[in-house]
Parts: C-alpha cells; structure tokens; sequence
C-alpha cells in the first residue's frame, strides 16, 4: 500500500502532458522542381543582362541576396527600408506582444502566486438580536494576510496553453521574416520597373528626335515637289503619338517613384528617392537552388505554416487536459485583531491550507471542445499542405520563367540590332528618295516596338530573378529565436 501512496505522490509532483506530441510533417520527398528534367543554366549571349545564369543547390542564399544586382544605391534603400518600414515597425511591435503574452501566462501558472492582503474595517454589531452582549457595538477591525496559491498543472494543461503561445510567437516571428522578404523584394521590383520605364521614356524621346528629324526632311522634299502632302501628315501623326506616349510613361515612372519612398518609410515629398536606370544593375549568373526537402525549412511562409499548426496540436492538448482533474493548493497566515498595537501579536495569528480538486463530472461541452481542437489541428495541417505545394509551384514556375527569359532576351536582342539597322538603312534611302514614307513608317515603328521589348525582356530577366531569392526563402532576414 505505501508503495502505490508512493508512486501517487511522484505522479502529482512530476505531473504529465495529456494530447499527442507534435510531430514534425515529412519534407517533400520530390527530387526535382519540375516533371521534366531542367537545364542547370541557362543559354548565354554578347548582349546586355544576356550572362548565363547557372543554378547551384550547393550555394546558400546570401542573407543581402539584392547585393548581388551591383547597385549601392539600391542596398542603401533596402536597408533604410528595413528600419523605417511602419509594416515592419508593426510586426515588430506584434511579435514583442505575443513574447510578453507568453511570458505573462508562463508567470501566472509556472510559478506559485504570492499575494499580501491588509484591511481596516470600521465595524457596527448589534448583539441584543443575537442574544450577545458586544461592548463596544462599534470597534475598528484589522487584517493582514499573505496567501500562496499554485495551480498543480497534473496533467499538463497549463504547459499545452504555454506551448501554444509560443508556437504562436514563432508564427509571428517568421511573419516578421517574410514581411521584410516581400519588402525588399518589392522595393527591387519597383526599383527594377523604375528602371525600364526610364530606358522607355529616354527610347521614346529618341525616337521623337529621330522622327522629328524626318518630318524636316518630309517638308524639305514637299517644298521641292518630291514628297505630298499625305507624307509629312502621316510623319506628323507619327511624331505626336510617340510625343503622347512619354506622359503616360513619365506618370508611371513617378508613381514608381513615390511608391519607394513609402516603402522606405517616407512621405514622397519628404525625402529625394535615388532614380534607377537599367545600366545600375548587373545579373547575377551563381543562382542559389535549395533541394525540395529544404526548402520547407528555409522559406517563411513554410515555417510560419508550422508552427500554427503546432500551436493547434497544443490547443487539441489543452483541450483533453480539461477534462481531467484539477488540483488547486492554497495557504495563508494572517493576523486579526482590534487595533493596528496587537496586529502581529501571537495571538491574533491564524493559517489555513487548503487543496482542492475538482473532476469535472458531467459537462456536455468539453468533449465537444476537443473535438473542434482535433477539427482545427486537421485544418491547419491541411493549410500546411496547401502552403507547401504552393511553395514548390512558385519555385518551379520561377525557374521554368528564368529559362525561358534568358532566350526571350536573346532574341529579342537580334530582333532589336535588326530592327535598328534597318531603320536607319530606310531613313537613309528616304532622304535620297528611294523609299517611301510608308517604308520608313514601317521601319521605324518596328524599330520603336523591338526596342520597348528588349527593355522589357531585360526587366522581366531581373524581376525573375529577384523572385528566384524570394521563393528559395531569401536567406532568412531575421534568426531572432523565441524567447
């Protein structure tokens, strides 16, 4: 008997934790990003941002990735962002909140609560109704009293809430990681956009020269009978409607513009935002290409997923623990007396010890928590699952693109070289007249249209790239562990 008394005790002291453990999701076991076998570099070419770029699984993601597309400029914004940001300055501020939560839970039930009491009561007693004689019927009454009391956690209730708020806290922290992921990569984005847009509006205005240089020469050759007047109408239609076009493309570039300063954490009009051209950036060629089976473990999105997933396992936990019983120690001593002189004398002295448990007996509620637990531990598991194969998508969508941009620019650039020489090869003849104004119409607005689409080639090569670091996990911005 005094054996099972025994191991009773040690039961009650060491307590248990009722509910599964968390167990960790399997890692994706696909060996590859894509169905079919892919390159481990692109094509290359002589032209501008046309370098080979080669995807390394055995690179890691730098932690500053964006160092690697050569602009100073554009590591100072970043990292004037990642300070200033008020997005980040929230994150920041919720993942603090959701540390002292979890610090004020641990410290209300990890710990016994000590409190100190001390009362003066004035008091009147009418002790003819009871049959006493009380003299004085009206006295001061004092109380002073330190009390204990501890919530034995038997059955590990407590330490699943505790263990749900700091999965919690890891949720916000790989919130906070991905926020400033998604900044920088937007502000490179924009940065990127800024850029084309400028290359556009300066390919524009060179060609507003170019056919403003012909509409004098259309005029020239109308004053000599060798060109009508249908001629210098339609180069002037020509002119004005690339004249019309800047607007709108110097609208966009402003925009660009104002939306990097807010996202540095400023007014537009507050600070001067640096202006990005495409000769600011370099392509990087040594691409990092994180297996699969990592990948979980590198991406924020992923690893937030996680742990809200672990915090609805400890939730399904606490759930259970509620439906066993419930231990609850209490002492106190205090002092009573009449008057503040005899407050701590040995006579007023008193203590009390008192524990209770409590089973719950009949509670049609409880089970049904648990069930709504267990529902949404399985619902967060799904969203895992949904969050990863999202994640693996992105990857392979991104290097199916990257692939596929490097021979976009490539042609795009010998259709550009083309279209060029051969507008200027019309301009030519039809400033000696052996080509008419609709061979030059033809020639020059090819030319225009190749040379907006090799700068959007070259654009969409840097953006695709950016968007390579942002789905590989983007070098984890922020290690800070939870607390």
């Amino acid at each position: 008997m005094k054996k099972y008394i025994f191991l009773v005790n040690v039961f009650l002291l060491t307590g248990c934790t009722v509910g599964p453990d968390f167990q960790q999701a399997a890692a994706p076991t696909a060996q590859s990003y894509t169905a079919q076998p892919f390159p481990s570099k692109t094509v290359s070419s002589d032209y501008a941002f046309g370098q080979q770029q080669v995807f390394d699984s055995s690179t890691r993601v730098p932690k500053d990735w964006w160092n690697g597309l050569g602009s100073p400029k554009l590591d100072s914004l970043i990292e004037r962002s990642l300070r200033s940001n008020p997005s980040l300055q929230s994150a920041r501020s919720t993942l603090k909140q959701s540390h002292e939560i979890y610090s004020a839970r641990a410290g209300s039930t990890l710990y016994p609560q000590l409190n100190a009491t001390v009362t003066g009561q004035r008091v009147q007693l009418n002790g003819a109704t009871q049959g006493l004689a009380i003299s004085p019927d009206i006295f001061n009454l004092y109380n002073t009293t330190v009390g204990v009391s501890y919530n034995f956690d038997a059955f590990g209730g407590n330490r699943r809430i505790l263990e749900s708020l700091a999965s919690r806290a890891e949720f916000q922290k790989f919130q906070l990681e991905g926020a400033q992921l998604t900044l920088a990569a937007n502000i490179v984005t924009t940065a990127v956009t800024q850029a084309k847009l400028a290359s556009q509006i300066r390919a524009n205005q060179e060609s507003l020269t170019a056919q403003e240089e012909q509409l004098v020469v259309a005029r020239h050759r109308l004053r000599l009978g060798q060109a009508s007047e249908d001629d210098v109408l339609a180069l002037t239609a020509e002119a004005e409607q690339t004249r019309a076009g800047i607007p709108v493309l110097e609208t966009r570039h402003k925009q660009m513009t104002h939306l990097l300063a807010t996202l540095s954490g400023e007014a537009p009009g507050a600070v001067l935002t640096p202006s990005f051209a495409m000769e600011d950036f370099t392509i990087p060629t040594n691409l990092p290409l994180v297996v699969p089976s990592l990948l979980v473990r590198n991406r924020p999105d992923i690893q937030a997923a996680e742990a809200l997933m672990r915090a609805a396992n400890a939730d399904y936990g606490a759930a259970i623990a509620r439906m066993y019983p419930q231990l609850n120690l209490s002492s106190s001593i205090g002092s009573l007396a009449l008057g503040p002189e005899t407050l701590f004398g040995t006579g007023s002295l008193f203590w009390q010890v008192l524990g209770q448990l409590t089973q719950p007996i009949f509670n049609a509620g409880l089970p049904a928590e648990s069930r709504a637990a267990l529902a949404a531990f399985d619902a967060s598991a799904s969203n895992y699952q949904t969050v990863v194969l999202d994640a693996l998508r992105n990857v392979a969508d991104v290097l199916r693109a990257l692939e596929n941009d490097a021979r976009t620019l490539e042609s795009q650039s010998k259709a550009n070289a083309a279209a060029t020489a051969l507008a200027k090869s019309v301009e030519r003849q039809y400033a000696f007249g052996s080509a008419s104004y609709l061979q030059l119409l033809i020639a020059q607005l090819q030319a225009q249209r190749t040379k907006f689409e090799l700068i959007a080639a070259q654009a969409q090569r840097l953006s695709d790239t950016v968007a390579l670091f942002q789905s590989m996990g983007g070098g984890r911005l922020n290690n800070e562990s939870v607390k």
